[in-house]
């Protein structure tokens, strides 16, 4: 089942997309419900209405998280990023022991078609191909074994980053702020979890992946090679160039869709006083 969010005839619905259609579920239901128990998705779509095609609709982000947190899954990912630092940078010991993450904002959430304002003093504009999983059962320490029993569905996710920006946060040592805090785009809808099952090998999944920018292909496969960050890391040099104003970004992945955004300029930052001057000891 592939579950949407769209705004048609100046209201806002949930539905179920079928082959270019949309059917709009009852009046006030919640994806969140939705997501949290399979029964009431097979309740819904018995309720559904006349099917409306997608041409007509304008798709929302499929859902506003309540928590977002972004993990480092793909060695590849983490072998290009790190040679931002050096050539002869490898993967850390530590990426191999547990997954990481950081806590990303929620209330800068984008669908499909969204425009994406580049953030104040960014030059080092950056997209990421990125598999949502969404988890729709509550839990807690979880064994790996039952890990897959909470997830709900997937989707796509476009992790724009400022690269400049988080170079200097990352110095400081307290994780992203402003280097994250301004898009993540999510659609085009979400694909629950059973439709899926199609991708997978063992204990994992293997379906292609692209990411384009004005319909040039940046890299396919797998979520490695999906962000022009790991590219400079890899090339020595800001190749591809960083995005820009103009600039249309597409991800594409098998089994989910496509998701579009384009980016405009932002504002100006604002100017911020310096700190006191550092005062030597005994001064």
């Amino acid at each position: 089942m592939r579950l949407a969010t769209y705004e048609h005839e100046g209201t806002t619905r949930t539905g179920i997309v079928g082959e270019g259609t949309v059917a709009p579920l009852p009046a006030g239901t919640s994806m969140h419900h939705l997501l949290a128990d399979p029964a009431q998705r097979e309740a819904a779509a018995a309720q559904a209405g006349e099917p409306v095609d997608l041409s007509e609709v304008k798709l929302r982000a499929p859902l506003t998280p309540t928590t977002m947190r972004d993990f480092v899954c793909f060695e590849a990912h983490v072998e290009g990023m790190v040679k931002n630092e050096s050539p002869d940078a490898r993967v850390p010991d530590d990426w191999y022991e547990a997954p990481t993450f950081y806590f990303t904002s929620t209330t800068a959430i984008f669908g499909p078609e969204d425009e994406i304002q580049t953030p104040p003093g960014c030059t080092l504009l950056d997209l990421e191909l990125e598999i949502g999983v969404v988890i729709g059962k509550e839990g807690r320490d979880i064994p790996v074994e039952r890990a897959a029993e909470h997830i709900a569905g997937f989707t796509i996710y476009n992790d724009f980053s400022a690269r400049d920006l988080g170079a200097r946060e990352k110095r400081m040592g307290l994780g992203w702020a402003k280097a994250k805090d301004f898009a993540n785009a999510l659609g085009p809808w979400i694909v629950t979890a059973d439709e899926w099952e199609r991708y997978r090998r063992g204990d994992r999944y293997d379906m292609e992946l692209q990411a384009s920018r004005n319909g040039e292909a940046l890299g396919a496969g797998t979520c490695g090679f999906g962000c022009l960050g790991e590219l400079w890391g890899r090339n020595g040099r800001l190749e591809p160039r960083p995005l820009a104003p103009g600039d249309e970004v597409t991800l594409s992945v098998e089994g989910i869709g496509t998701l579009t955004n384009r980016i405009v300029a932002g504002v100006d930052p604002l100017p911020v006083p310096r700190a006191r001057a550092r005062q030597e000891a005994g001064v």
